[in-house]
């Protein structure tokens, strides 16, 4: 762009400034200000008003479920942090958790095991996994060849003599000396409540081991020693009925021996009383008991 000096009358003086020169085209002028947009009218403003407030309205409603589930799940669960830990299950046996193993004796001291017993005479019974032998008797009993997990403590009787007494509708029934070994304390417990595990014991031969219903008479029920260790010896007469079965009564004796390991030594006796001739087998075989 080239200058050139203009001259104008401006208040009795003249002035110089900056013309274009001829042949360039002047600078296009600014563009028009667009007119400003209408604002809602009031329908339209309400409307968005009241969006905003339903969002707004929403937002807190939302916040306000989450505080809700929080409180209500809290306890089985932790949103922020994971899932709670369990608490550790109870994998104890059942005995050992129906019957804890007492620390302590009545008299505040720590259980004493008795002095041993004589030396065992005759033939024997020997249950090693038991833990105890007893004594072993001729014809008719046999020696017990089998595995009988009766009742809901399911003690494993493994070990034994036995013989059939008569056979009915319901199969044999059977007069019988069986042993076996039942977990009944914790891993590192050196006693057992014996009391309390030896009723669980004779309840459950009661309730397992005959018909039902039957009447109980007790002829004994007391903590002893059997082969000088601790024990619990439960002695009874059942009287029952089933249908083709003679026998309508049984003396049985249930003892639960402490021989000092978490799993207690059970020795089961039975005679019907149609055999009754062999009832001194009861107390013979309870005072048999030797530890191995």
């Amino acid at each position: 762009m080239s200058e050139r000096n203009a001259w104008s009358r401006s208040g009795g003086a003249w002035s110089s400034g900056m013309v274009t020169a001829s042949g360039v085209p002047p600078l296009a002028p600014d563009p028009p200000t667009p007119p400003e947009a209408p604002r809602p009218g009031g329908p339209e403003r309400r409307r968005r008003q009241l969006r905003i407030f339903g969002g707004i309205a929403a937002g807190i409603l939302a916040a306000g479920l989450a505080v809700l589930l929080i409180v209500i799940l809290g306890a089985e669960s932790n949103p922020f942090g994971g899932d709670k830990a369990a608490g550790p299950a109870d994998l104890r046996p059942p005995l050992a958790q129906a019957c804890p193993a007492p620390a302590e004796s009545p008299g505040g001291a720590p259980t004493q095991r008795p002095s041993a017993a004589p030396p065992a005479t005759g033939e024997r019974t020997t249950d090693s996994e038991a833990g105890i032998s007893y004594r072993r008797y001729g014809a008719p009993w046999q020696v017990w060849d089998t595995v009988w997990k009766a009742g809901t403590l399911e003690v494993p009787y493994r070990v034994g003599q036995h013989f059939v007494t008569e056979v009915y509708s319901g199969g044999e029934y059977h007069a019988s000396i069986l042993s076996g070994a039942v977990p009944a304390a914790d891993n590192d417990a050196v006693s057992l409540d014996l009391e309390c595990v030896g009723r669980q014991v004779a309840a459950d031969v009661r309730a397992e081991y005959y018909p039902q219903p039957n009447t109980m008479e007790p002829l004994r029920d007391e903590v002893t020693t059997l082969g000088g260790l601790p024990a619990w010896v439960s002695e009874f007469r059942l009287r029952f009925e089933a249908n083709g079965l003679t026998a309508t009564e049984e003396l049985s004796a249930v003892a639960v021996i402490d021989v000092g390991k978490p799993t207690a030594a059970i020795l089961y006796v039975s005679i019907p009383g149609t055999h009754k001739q062999f009832d001194y087998v009861v107390e013979d075989v309870l005072n048999s008991v030797r530890p191995l």
